[in-house]
């Protein structure tokens, strides 16, 4: 069975966006980070957890892509998408690579690689809340990188302060290096 399959099994329907979205009234800083050498990967440990599993979505599965950017997103402001239809959903997903992982079967983070003329954005990653502080956000972050560095000799991401506080220090332990900063 495609891992998207035994994925939606194990956990059911995506919740959708019934929660209020809260207004963002303070700047938001946005900093883009990039690697350039495998070599300056500093790979995480082992996450505490049992039964991890990362396994790329195979096929791409739009639902699922939505569903991870809803929920891991839902605390964080991750609202710029939320109006795609199914069909522009599944678009994306036919033009990234989708990651997930488990732990003992149910849902726990993502993270989706698109590629692009300066090499390899990780263009969403993060954690469902349940399996924050557990060491696996470090752990599929090293994945993310090392996938990404068999597709192109740079990768690259932005993270923003509305992002949980563990992601920019979690970006730099893993040898990151910011290289542009914004205010939005």
């Amino acid at each position: 069975m495609p891992v998207a399959a035994r994925i939606a099994a194990s956990t059911g329907a995506p919740r959708g966006t019934a929660g209020k979205i809260s207004q963002v009234t303070e700047p938001v800083v946005r900093t883009y980070l990039e690697l350039d050498d495998p070599d300056r990967l500093r790979p995480a440990g082992p996450p505490r957890l049992q039964g991890v599993d990362i396994e790329r979505v195979a096929p791409p599965d739009g639902a699922l892509s939505r569903w991870f950017y809803v929920e891991v997103g839902r605390e964080y402001h991750w609202t710029d998408h939320l109006a795609r239809s199914a069909a522009e959903w599944q678009a994306w997903a036919d033009g990234v690579e989708t990651w997930v992982a488990t732990v003992a079967g149910e849902r726990a983070g993502y993270y989706e690689l698109h590629e692009d003329d300066d090499g390899v954005e990780v263009a969403y990653f993060g954690l469902l809340p349940d399996f924050h502080g557990q060491g696996l956000g470090g752990h599929l972050l090293t994945h993310a990188l090392r996938r990404a560095f068999e597709l192109a000799p740079r990768v690259w991401l932005h993270t923003c302060t509305l992002d949980g506080a563990a992601a920019l220090p979690n970006y730099t332990a893993r040898g990151l290096r910011p290289f542009r900063t914004q205010t939005l």
